[in-house]
């Protein structure tokens, strides 16, 4: 069995990752999304172990103290890690793994697994993410404000990731999305096992 792919997806606050990451699911077989651990208080209609593993700061530090974070950042009070144990198991299992983390955490994961494929989301433009974040109805405007800044520096690293995407029309950032995740799943390496007998049976 071949192991599964690990796909980094990052993008600013509002720039619709989430939304695309639940239609991805829905729509092909194999993916496992990767839940991660945060600090930050539960929002309505979140479920804890199927949106976020919600943890005191002191669970967190004894977490991160025992090395059990494939990667963790801050991002503004709240902090944020993915379990390295859950993320290496399912890979070994075969299953391909979703990772929905910032510029940050993406920088630490790709230098511990260089085989990660990383997958930049942009916004159509700062005045559509700004008007997303408001539509929300979460946050005060001192905190949009603040996610309006942290996007600019999101977005200044987009060069780091393999794929760059935009979410103007979503069906179309879906298609390009379920795009990469199949190339990669096609590449030789992991098809060959897959369809070795079938392939000898050409070469006989």
């Amino acid at each position: 069995m071949t192991s599964g792919t690990l796909f980094i997806i990052s993008a600013p606050s509002g720039a619709g990752k989430t939304s695309l990451v639940k239609q991805l699911m829905i729509d092909m077989d194999n993916l496992q999304v990767s839940i991660s651990s945060t600090t930050r208080k539960q929002r309505p209609g979140e479920i804890h172990a199927q949106d976020y593993y919600f943890v005191s700061m002191d669970e967190f530090k004894t977490m991160l103290s025992n090395q059990a974070f494939l990667e963790h950042a801050q991002v503004f009070d709240n902090f944020y890690g993915t379990a390295r144990q859950t993320v290496e198991s399912d890979l070994q299992a075969g299953k391909d793994v979703i990772l929905e983390i910032d510029w940050q955490g993406a920088q630490q994961v790709k230098a511990a697994l260089k085989d990660s494929i990383s997958i930049f989301i942009f916004p159509p433009s700062i005045e559509v993410l700004q008007q997303r974040l408001q539509n929300r109805g979460q946050d005060s405007e001192e905190i949009i404000s603040k996610r309006m800044k942290s996007a600019v520096t999101e977005m200044s690293h987009y060069s780091e990731f393999d794929y760059l995407l935009i979410n103007d029309d979503f069906n179309q950032a879906l298609f390009e999305l379920k795009s990469i995740v199949t190339a990669r799943r096609l590449r030789t390496e992991k098809q060959q096992s897959k369809l070795d007998k079938f392939i000898q049976t050409l070469l006989l």
